[in-house]
């Protein structure tokens, strides 16, 4: 998609800018307004989000509506929900795995794979391979992940880098220069707090 709105916008670099803000975060163009699922967004706001004028806006939007491949993509784009970033909060833990383009299959189906052996619950489960950005999968489990888990996760082929989204500070001692985690404070105080309680 990113080579189609580079061809697109080459010469219009401002409008490229909002093209992609658009396109990253699932807002559609349809008659001459922006909508995020059926709810018009201010023009005003968006512009001072992305950083540009009212009129660069205005101007990507007849421009997407005027040019036929560009009006078909942008009408249908929608938002696509996640729990990536409420996941700590419940207790659950988020994979953030990077993997290498040419193994990003093969990566792919060994995650699934590995966690359906060790019999850890999926929640969700979100993946994007676009051609100028890391390969990720993004997995959200019940829970915590066992460690043993964790460092097999290390070992598959095709494997870059993990980042482990987690409610549990002590994960941090498993990490190697490949790995990092990142677990929730808030979690952590609320469970302080006796807000909520441990699983």
């Amino acid at each position: 998609m990113m080579l189609i709105l580079e061809d697109y916008f080459k010469n219009y670099p401002a409008r490229k800018k909002v093209a992609e803000f658009l396109f990253e975060n699932g807002l559609s163009v349809k008659g001459g307004k922006i909508y995020l699922k059926d709810v018009e967004v201010p023009i005003s706001e968006l512009a001072r989000v992305i950083g540009v004028n009212r009129k660069i806006v205005y101007h990507t939007i007849e421009y997407i509506e005027k040019t036929y491949p560009l009006r078909l993509i942008f009408e249908r784009l929608n938002p696509l929900p996640s729990l990536i970033d409420v996941a700590p909060l419940m207790g659950w833990e988020v994979l953030e795995i990077e993997l290498e383009k040419g193994s990003y299959l093969k990566g792919f189906s060994e995650v699934l794979k590995l966690l359906q052996e060790n019999e850890v619950s999926i929640i969700e489960v979100f993946s994007r391979n676009l051609q100028h950005e890391p390969a990720k999968l993004y997995v959200v489990i019940d829970g915590t992940l066992p460690v043993e888990v964790f460092m097999k996760i290390k070992e598959m082929s095709g494997f870059k880098r993990l980042i482990l989204h987690t409610p549990e500070k002590d994960k941090e001692k498993f990490v190697c220069s490949y790995c990092e985690v990142k677990y929730c404070p808030k979690r952590v105080l609320m469970e302080r707090a006796g807000l909520i309680q441990r699983p």
